[in-house]
């Protein structure tokens, strides 16, 4: 059932056009040239901060938003790029700067990490976001909103 008056709240499922650039003009991700996605909200398909943008909004409201670094994908950590033994890697593996590599976590989640720079006895991997640390600008179409 779809509410066209309604607003977007927790649990809603909401169809949508949405655009991830940097402030200058590099865009990073859009749906504007193809289907809309349908997500619902507080599953974790957008992070908090970009889904808090989404509340109050009503089917056929466009807006845009520049988050800085903070707000959006978060600040760049240091502490978050490792230098590790390039024996970790499959012998076969053909390393280089901003490869990505999907690791296995100890709880058996995936986690991302490019490779910044090696040499042959070790490689640093930076598992921040992509985004960590840019101030981007976030588009968003609202579609349609239901309300499970």
């Amino acid at each position: 059932m779809t509410e066209q008056l309604a607003e977007i709240t927790s649990s809603d499922e909401v169809t949508l056009h949405f655009a991830i650039a940097l402030c200058d003009g590099t865009v990073i991700t859009t749906t504007f040239d193809d289907d809309p996605v349908t997500l619902t909200m507080g599953t974790g398909n957008l992070t908090e901060n970009l889904e808090k943008t989404l509340y109050g909004l009503k089917p056929g409201e466009k807006q845009s938003l520049i988050l800085e670094a903070e707000n959006a994908f978060g600040p760049r950590d240091e502490e978050k790029a490792y230098f590790m033994p390039r024996s970790s890697f499959p012998s076969d593996m053909e390393l280089e700067p901003e490869l990505v590599i999907s690791f296995a976590t100890p709880a058996g989640d995936e986690l991302a990490g490019i490779v910044q720079e090696l040499d042959e006895a070790q490689v640093k991997v930076d598992f921040n976001h992509p985004l960590a640390g840019h101030d981007i600008v976030f588009t968003v179409q609202i579609i349609s909103i239901n309300n499970p």
